[in-house]
């Protein structure tokens, strides 16, 4: 029934990989090559917990295809897993929202999540679903084809763009164009990790997020011999992930045609140069770091000499004018109706003006990016109503509903209630973003998702939402420090950690200050220190109401806190930042949404052992201690030498702490403590993490062997990361020690005999 609508290319490409899912099946494809193939089609495996979701509510038994039911940690290729999906610049049409929803409905558990790259995610899908899923999507312009891999992800854009007030000029048809070149392209199959592209409409605000992407273009013009030209202000090389990177200036003013051969020679030069072996390090964000901006661009531009004319290059560009959108040619409603409750508000944070006169752009507020089914069938049906097929996904993990007459508004905010889908608070404080954390991650330490619904309930009682002084604060949530809820980009951001205290793994989160969300992400946040989960609504209330108690007049909140400095917040949230004995609040044991505690048992007591383990925990403390210290210059301009010298002595005191539990004498001449935990946590792949590997473990040699090179303040910014992820390391490898002395030790041969002759 679909075979005439999709274009032999997308079909080939999907019977193809219905051939290679089988030759899996028949154990014909090695599982490592099939899984870059899945992935490359969106296809992800995912965390299972027994049955047990972490908001609490227990799953239905998951069969597997082989009619096995899923048990334990999901480690099977064909266990039930998570389907992304592409949708470029966010842009959607009712019928694709229709087909998506009918697709989670059938073959997932009929929720529908929003991604902060403008993407969708569907839970708990068969693979053996994918290939006609990937069918039925394909029948209306969407593929999953590079939605995961080491390939050219999703092609974000802002969602304004178009009716924005502010923008130089729509980005929409470069985006598309990037998007459409660049997908199955033979240069840009051989990365060794991923290529995120982005775009911007202006620089002031956070829509296209340039700043974090390997590459990113914000709109620019140019006279030129009289004549405006079109072009962009070029960066490569952002990311976010566990060391964060802002993007360098690539050209201050790329023109238009440039656009696509200098995306294509870029893609060639990070294919070429970039890291293979080591995937820590496979960014081009460290490639760009390794060459140095003014050598990557010789060595592009060299590339973009070397190309053949591509038609596709410029093919595209007369038309970019052409009116891609229209609104409804008069409003849907005749008579004007009176406002249903909640709509001043609703108005206030979901409605915003389009430069065009006469219309408005609205934004549905989705908490935690998720929609039901049933919801987004009725959404098409609500937008059919008001607007063409004018919808996008916003980064905020919200739909954005383009063209909307202002004479319908009060009409369209009770159809949208009627459904759920009238909340207000959209891109205000209460609209927390945040990670699929330990819900569905198989990374994920602590519930983001938990964490982040916690946060919204308590800021909206409070009516924050309304509160035009911090109607530009953002909270961003992610469950580990891989920065999937872009924790870095936040005024206020946390991300999970996991603590042993008292002989429980107690569950954190970091509190990061200083990153700004405006301005394309331009400023990243550092972190202050660590709270249990259960401290950080109170966390976030203390630091808002000294904010609102304290600031100057028009002072922005991340200005508030580099003028209090991050010394004295920190001091503001000592007291949270201490656990009391379990007995005392148990509740801190456990995580958002999870009656469970997270206990490893009580340690056995002696003295010994009591001193190594006190030795240790003071040594990764005062380890916090100096980092923080770092952080401090940081602040404080002064020199980026005394920054990373701090963080390179907060690596190696976290690193001496570890050594004492087996020689408790260690010396504190880096050359030792080097040597000694090279020895005893490198070599023996003690310190190593279970999903980052030796990643962490480098850092600290890293450090050490560029201590004599002239810092900049980039590299002291980074290098103070790096201390802070070497001791979430170090608080790691403490606390898989101390389970592995809890274990029962295997008897030795002579024991055993011992015993059988007793």
């Amino acid at each position: 029934m679909l075979a005439d609508r999709i274009s032999p290319a997308l079909s080939e490409e999907i019977d193809h990989y219905e051939r290679q899912l089988r030759l899996r099946r028949q154990g014909k494809i090695d599982e490592k090559i099939f899984a870059e193939i899945r992935l490359r089609r969106g296809v992800y495996g995912q965390r299972y917990d027994n049955g047990q979701r972490h908001d609490g509510e227990k799953t239905q038994d998951i069969p597997y295809p082989s009619g096995d039911l899923l048990k334990g940690p999901n480690t099977r290729w064909d266990a039930p897993g998570m389907q992304r999906i592409k949708i470029p610049f966010g842009a959607l049409t009712t019928a694709q929202m229709e087909v998506l929803a009918d697709i989670a409905e059938e073959y997932s558990d009929a929720i529908l999540h929003l991604t902060t790259r403008q993407d969708i995610q569907l839970h708990f899908v068969s693979i053996d679903d994918t290939p006609d899923m990937h069918r039925r999507l394909a029948a209306v312009g969407i593929t999953t084809r590079e939605a995961c891999g080491n390939a050219v992800r999703n092609v974000t854009g802002c969602p304004l763009a178009g009716v924005c007030r502010d923008e130089v000029f729509d980005v929409t048809p470069y985006s598309k164009a990037t998007a459409e070149f660049l997908l199955g392209h033979r240069d840009a199959q051989d990365f060794g990790r991923k290529f995120k592209i982005a775009f911007s409409g202006c620089s002031a605000s956070a829509c296209g997020l340039v700043f974090m992407h390997d590459m990113g273009g914000i709109a620019r013009t140019r006279v030129v011999d009289g004549v405006e030209k079109r072009g962009f202000e070029l960066y490569v090389g952002g990311g976010l992930g566990a060391i964060p990177h802002q993007a360098k200036l690539f050209d201050e003013f790329l023109p238009e045609e440039h656009l696509l051969p200098t995306a294509q020679a870029i893609a060639r030069v990070f294919a070429r140069l970039g890291e293979k072996r080591n995937r820590a390090r496979a960014r081009i964000k460290f490639l760009v770091a390794k060459l140095g901006i003014d050598e990557f661009r010789r060595l592009v531009l060299k590339e973009r000499e070397t190309l053949q004319e591509d038609p596709k290059w410029t093919s595209w560009i007369s038309s970019v004018n052409d009116a891609s959108e229209s609104p409804r040619s008069y409003p849907a409603t005749s008579d004007p109706v009176g406002p249903a409750a909640g709509f001043t508000g609703w108005e206030k944070t979901n409605v915003y003006g389009q430069r065009q006169a006469g219309f408005a752009t609205v934004s549905v507020t989705l908490p935690l990016g998720d929609i039901t089914s049933r919801q987004l069938r009725q959404l098409a049906t609500i937008c059919r109503r008001y607007v063409k097929d004018t919808i996008r996904i916003t980064v905020e993990q919200n739909f954005l509903l383009r063209w909307v007459h202002q004479p319908d508004l009060a009409v369209l905010h009770r159809d949208l209630s009627e459904i759920g889908l009238g909340e207000p608070g959209a891109h205000s404080i209460v609209d927390v973003t945040a990670c699929p954390g330990t819900d569905t991650c198989k990374l994920g330490i602590a519930s983001s998702r938990g964490l982040a619904a916690a946060l919204r309930q308590r800021l909206a009682a409070k009516q924050l939402q309304y509160d035009e002084t911090l109607k530009d604060l953002r909270i961003k949530v992610s469950g580990c420090f891989n920065s999937c809820g872009q924790h870095h980009l936040a005024e206020i951001g946390f991300y999970g950690v996991g603590r042993t205290i008292n002989g429980y793994k107690v569950p954190h989160f970091r509190v990061l200050l200083g990153g700004r969300w405006n301005a394309n992400a331009k400023a990243f946040g550092l972190s202050i220190g660590a709270v249990p989960s259960k401290r950080i609504p109170e966390t976030v209330e203390r630091l808002i109401d000294r904010y609102l108690r304290e600031r100057q007049a028009h002072e922005h909140f991340s200005e508030f806190m580099a003028r209090i400095g991050k010394k004295e917040a920190k001091a503001m949230l000592q007291d949270l930042m201490i656990v009391p004995a379990h007995d005392v609040d148990p509740s801190l044991y456990s995580d958002w949404g999870d009656a469970r505690q997270f206990t490893i048992g009580d340690i056995g007591v002696g003295e010994c052992a009591g001193q190594v383990v006190s030795l240790a925990d003071f040594g990764i403390a005062a380890a916090e201690d100096e980092v923080f210290e770092a952080q401090l210059f940081l602040d404080e301009d002064a020199s980026a030498r005394r920054a990373t010298g701090k963080a390179l002595n907060a690596m190696l005191t976290a690193a001496q702490g570890l050594i004492k539990l087996q020689n408790p004498d260690i010396a504190d001449d880096p050359e030792v403590i080097l040597r000694e935990f090279r020895t005893r946590f490198y070599d023996t792949e003690l310190f190593f993490d279970p999903f980052a590997g030796s990643k962490f473990a480098r850092l600290i040699f890293q450090a050490y062997d560029s201590r004599s090179k002239e810092p900049t303040s980039e590299l002291a910014r980074q290098r103070v990361e790096e201390a802070q992820l070497f001791i979430e390391a170090a608080h790691a490898c403490h606390g898989r020690m101390l389970e592995a002395q809890r274990k029962p030790r295997p008897a030795s041969p002579d024991a055993i005999l011992k015993s059988a002759v007793s």
